[in-house]
């Protein structure tokens, strides 16, 4: 009986100090089922070195697929993409989730300029490492940013490209971009209405350990931020210059980059595909999943790969760049309707 006894109160105090664990550190366990939920699904996490700084990536998907890869945004990581990747992977494509300088489980410099110019370095480096010579490559919100960049650097190299609510054309933000890193509940609460039109309730102890993280990390989303308010590496003269297919994926209640900037990187980019997805907002890769997976591994399996693009002459002059947009990633979970297409 003394042996029950003691056997009980050890379990109950595990329990207690568990349960006081998680109200004080939730994100820790919610980062901790995340990376289980996607080992039991298959996802391999690797780190490589690119320019002298330590790279976490994910991986998804058969080794001998066509490669896929997908650059998150402004204060996301590779995680971000767990709704959406699965699509990529049963359809028979090799996906690489990579953790941008700074954010993830990548390595956070703080001699690193967190430009966008220099994160698209970091991304060619990254292929390079991983052996991927030509890919189809899609970035979300300052990811698609990235992307573009990436794209018109090295059209050699990239078969299709796909933007996600993208930021890098010519648009000042219409919101508080302090948001971006919120110091207080109420500006926790505004940021999530930006992201998601119906935001889930935040509970008071979840909301004070993202205060905490966001406290202790935020340095690195305020000199991107910064950066990006600087109006350097816009692309609107780069788009049109563009050979290679291009999918643009958005949602039609996206407060942060609205649809209108999905209209004109439409415009501006000649061989371009525009799929808008009601009752979503800025987070539509996580929220419209379901409708937007296979849409994504369509335009993969029928849009022809045109010759491989030269990359831009050495001597050729650079576009000028003017004043930019700013756009984020960060999570919520909400469901969402289908989609309503327009196409070149």
């Amino acid at each position: 009986m003394r042996v029950l006894k003691g056997i009980f109160w050890t379990a109950a105090t595990m329990l207690a100090l568990a349960a006081v664990a998680f109200w004080m550190r939730p994100l820790d366990f919610f980062d901790d089922y995340t990376y289980l939920a996607g080992a039991l699904h298959g996802v391999q996490n690797r780190w490589t070195w690119v320019d002298g700084h330590r790279l976490h990536y994910e991986v998804e998907g058969p080794s001998s697929g066509p490669p896929v890869v997908l650059v998150h945004g402004l204060g996301g990581r590779a995680e971000d993409w767990r709704a959406l990747a699965p699509y990529f992977a049963k359809a028979g494509y090799r996906v690489y989730m990579p953790d941008l300088i700074g954010y993830g489980r990548s390595e956070q410099p703080s001699n690193f300029s967190y430009s966008m110019r220099d994160e698209a370095a970091i991304v060619t480096g990254f292929l390079d490492k991983a052996g991927l010579q030509r890919v189809d490559l899609g970035g979300w919100s300052m990811g698609g940013w990235i992307v573009q960049l990436v794209a018109y650097e090295h059209p050699d190299r990239i078969k299709r490209l796909m933007l996600f609510d993208s930021a890098g054309i010519y648009e000042m933000p219409r919101w508080n971009t302090d948001l971006f890193t919120p110091a207080t509940v109420s500006q926790l609460n505004q940021l999530d209405a930006l992201l998601t039109p119906h935001p889930p309730h935040i509970p008071g102890f979840v909301a004070a350990d993202i205060l905490r993280v966001t406290k202790e990390s935020g340095w690195v989303v305020n000199r991107a931020m910064t950066q990006m308010l600087t109006g350097r590496d816009v692309t609107d003269t780069l788009l049109p210059q563009l050979k290679m297919p291009v999918l643009i994926e958005w949602g039609a209640q996206d407060r942060i980059i609205t649809p209108d900037q999905a209209e004109k990187i439409h415009k501006l980019v000649q061989n371009s595909e525009l799929q808008l997805y009601a009752g979503c907002g800025h987070l539509a890769p996580l929220q419209c999943a379901k409708s937007m997976g296979p849409n994504v591994v369509r335009f993969l399996q029928q849009t022809p790969v045109g010759p491989a693009a030269a990359p831009p002459s050495p001597g050729k002059p650079k576009p000028r760049l003017r004043a930019g947009s700013v756009t984020a990633n960060l999570e919520a979970s909400r469901g969402a309707t289908g989609p309503a297409s327009a196409r070149n």
